[in-house]
């Protein structure tokens, strides 16, 4: 598809670039603000004896769940009902993605999507509606995320190489709303309470929505279609299709491991590093700030390292550096690893937690932006908000079983919960590896 006409250009990129990250940026202020809270709220606040009695639905929800695990303490099941959350919000924008494909258009699913995640934040403040805010921000996602990176490739044409530095650079925004919404959050919530937390977080979805409306006319025309199935997809897009799912049990691998950060790392940092600097104790969600604070720094060195790769002829394929990604992923994991061995059962040093930001942030900036190019330069036009929604399923399952894996947290040492993870982020390299050249025959920019 070719971009539209009259494009403006910044910074070298179509202006609506821009405005797409712009916008993603506030919403990840507010989803990554909420995000480190929650599992430290629920299980240190909401879920505790006289408190969790408030919360609508919640008893009957409690119950449901542990019709399927078993009985769950209060810690496992905060984590628990924190992977369900987090698969729910990657699973829906499958439904969104559809939505704003075939019948309302990427526009008005992403303005629909905003406003009820703003609602569903504000929901949060208060105890009594704490799962119907839960339930809004599911919604509000499945339309907002199944539509917005969808309209990144409509910004440039086929074969151009900026579509993969245009993801890099929509990764940067993701990662700076990551940055600055857990200090924002943290601070209010460890000063005012969890509630102001959340009451800001619903504030900066309010602007993301004011930025892509004002941003509107740098946007790709919205292309949907009626469904009528008149139109027989070419071979190219059904072998496409076909490589983008088979390639998708691969990033679950991934995202078991990734979503381990977001969950039981906080109750890890929480009972076993050594949190004080100076004789001030680092509130965790900061560490979720470091987290988003490590691609930040490290986006242009890797962008400049394949740029430079790219002018010799030696960039790596786009499945080979998701192998990478995951491998380093594996090799972070390990220094969670080696720093509960150091500490011998006692606190664990800061400068172990840092290591591992950093290196599994380098994992990330492989592995994150390169599979949503590939699901977006592969992805049939009219297919692509459904398909990326299909990516994100991959979430949704590795939040599913980190979930339920966090009631290992309880019952094995540091050192094995975090080796296993490692193993897992490792068999993910490995098989990406071994399967790269039989999926390229399907997916030729892989």
């Amino acid at each position: 598809m070719s971009p539209p006409p009259a494009q403006t250009e910044r910074f070298g990129h179509p202006a609506g670039l821009w405005v797409l990250a712009g916008t993603e940026l506030w919403e990840r202020i507010s989803f990554k603000g909420m995000q480190a809270m929650l599992v430290l709220y629920a299980s240190g606040e909401l879920l505790q004896p006289g408190r969790a009695e408030r919360v609508i639905g919640l008893s009957a929800f409690r119950n449901a769940v542990e019709q399927l695990t078993g009985p769950l303490s209060t810690n496992a099941f905060a984590a628990q009902l924190f992977g369900i959350y987090i698969a729910l919000v990657t699973m829906t924008p499958i439904i969104g993605g559809w939505f704003g494909d075939r019948l309302a258009g990427r526009r008005f699913a992403v303005a629909s999507g905003a406003l009820l995640m703003t609602a569903g934040h504000f929901a949060l403040a208060f105890d009594a509606s704490f799962l119907a805010g839960l339930l809004l921000l599911i919604l509000g996602a499945g339309l907002f995320r199944g539509n917005l990176s969808a309209q990144i490739r409509a910004l440039y044409a086929a074969g151009d190489r900026r579509q993969a530095d245009a993801f890099q650079l929509y990764a940067l925004a993701v990662n700076l709303g990551g940055f600055i919404a857990p200090l924002s959050t943290g601070l209010l919530a460890k000063y005012w309470g969890w509630h102001a937390g959340f009451g800001f977080a619903g504030v900066g979805m309010l602007v993301g929505l004011v930025t892509y409306l004002a941003g509107s006319r740098h946007l790709p025309p919205d292309r949907r279609s009626a469904g009528s199935g008149s139109e027989a997809p070419a071979p190219t897009d059904r072998r496409a299709v076909l490589g983008l799912l088979l390639l998708w049990p691969l990033l679950v691998c991934f995202w078991i491991a990734q979503s381990q950060v977001w969950n039981v790392y906080n109750l890890w940092a929480r009972d076993h590093a050594d949190l004080m600097v100076l004789g001030f104790s680092v509130p965790v969600p900061w560490l979720a700030a470091l987290d988003s604070l490590a691609p930040i720094l490290l986006a242009p060195l890797v962008i400049t390292h394949w740029r430079r790769l790219a002018a010799r002829g030696r960039e790596p394929r786009l499945l080979a550096k998701m192998a990478t990604g995951c491998l380093l992923f594996a090799v972070a994991e390990l220094l969670l690893v080696g720093g509960s061995l150091a500490a011998d059962g006692g606190k664990v040093a800061l400068g172990w937690a840092f290591a591992f930001h950093l290196l599994s942030n380098a994992g990330w900036l492989y592995f994150v932006p390169v599979e949503t190019t590939l699901y977006a330069a592969h992805a049939p036009d009219r297919l692509r908000g459904t398909l990326l929604g299909v990516a994100a399923l991959s979430i949704s399952a590795g939040s599913l079983i980190s979930g339920r894996m966090g009631a290992l947290y309880e019952t094995v040492s540091p050192v094995h919960y975090w080796g296993i993870n490692a193993a897992l982020a490792g068999l993910g390299a490995l098989a990406i590896a071994l399967l790269a050249r039989p999926l390229r025959r399907l997916l030729p920019q892989g």
